[in-house]
C-alpha cells in the first residue's frame, strides 16, 4: 500500500485570556485564518472611542495590514500598528514580531522590542502577552491538529 504524506495545516486559535482580549475579538475566541494572520494596534480615530474590535482598512481603498486590530485605550501603548503575525513555516507554528515597540512575549520570552524582531516556534496552550507585561491583550493559542489520515 502507497501511503502519500499531505502536509496539513491545523486548526488554530486565539482564546481570551483578559476581559480586554475579549472585548478586542468580539468574542472568547477568534479562528487565526488565513495565514499568516497579523495583529496590529488600530490607530485611527480619536483615543477613547468606544469600539474596540475594528477590521476595517486603515485608509479607504488601501489594503488591510493586519487581519486583527487591537485598540489602546490607555495612555500607555503595549501594542504597535504592525504588532506581530503567526505563521506556519517549515518547522511548524511561528509568531513572527513584526518589529513592534514593545515586543511580544511568548510563555515569559520576550520576542522583539525596540523594532528588532524576532520569531519563536508556538505549540498548543502558549499564552502571548501583546506588547510589556503590564499589557492587557493576553491569548492563549489553540492548536487542534486534523486526524483525517
Amino acid at each position: 500500500m502507497n501511503m502519500q504524506l499531505v502536509a496539513r495545516h491545523p486548526r488554530i486559535a486565539l482564546v481570551a485570556l483578559t476581559p480586554e482580549a475579549r472585548a478586542a475579538i468580539g468574542a472568547a475566541a477568534v479562528t487565526v485564518s488565513p495565514l499568516p494572520y497579523r495583529v496590529g494596534r488600530e490607530s485611527r480615530g480619536p483615543r477613547g472611542f468606544e469600539r474596540l474590535l475594528a477590521t476595517e482598512q486603515r485608509w479607504p481603498g488601501a489594503a488591510p495590514t493586519n487581519e486583527l486590530y487591537l485598540r489602546e485605550l490607555s495612555e500607555q501603548l503595549n501594542v504597535s500598528r504592525e504588532h506581530f503575525q503567526i505563521d506556519w513555516g517549515g518547522r511548524g507554528l511561528a509568531l513572527v514580531d513584526r518589529g513592534s515597540t514593545c515586543g511580544t512575549i511568548v510563555e515569559g520570552q520576550e520576542v522583539g522590542g525596540d523594532g528588532q524582531g524576532g520569531t519563536v516556534p508556538l505549540k498548543d496552550g502558549d499564552v502571548i502577552i501583546v506588547g510589556t507585561a503590564f499589557s492587557p491583550f493576553v491569548f492563549k493559542v489553540r492548536v487542534e491538529l486534523d486526524s483525517q489520515e
